[in-house]
């Protein structure tokens, strides 16, 4: 099996599952417009030997309200992608992420300017 740089980085620790920049790009404009909105205010970025997460905070001290996982192991069962609620609950799930980040498009509309494009 050869690793592709997107998904993996070498480590000390061993390899690493972490975000490719064009969908840390993508997760980072649905969290810029969260944040221009007053709803989300911090965010903490985890490469782990399993999967990649970037945490939604709502503030810095209190635990994630949302966390957006990227597990390729998972990518032929159930999609590689999925967002979780501060519960534990799955939101969404699937293959590709711009369908996953679909999750926040309710939030987004209620902001009275909100808007990706």
């Amino acid at each position: 099996m050869t690793r592709s740089t997107s998904m993996f980085q070498s480590g000390p620790a061993g390899d690493q599952v972490m975000f490719a920049r064009a969908e840390l790009d993508r997760i980072l404009r649905v969290y810029g417009v969260m944040v221009a909105g007053g709803e989300w205010r911090d965010y903490a970025i985890d490469g782990l030997k399993d999967r990649a997460e970037f945490s939604i905070f709502r503030n810095a001290a209190e635990f994630p309200i949302y966390r957006i996982v990227k597990t390729p192991d998972d990518a032929r069962k159930q999609g590689a992608w999925k967002v979780v609620a501060a519960g534990g609950a799955i939101l969404k799930r699937g293959h590709e992420l711009e369908q996953v980040l679909k999750v926040f498009d309710r939030q987004i509309t209620k902001l009275s300017w909100g808007s990706l494009d």
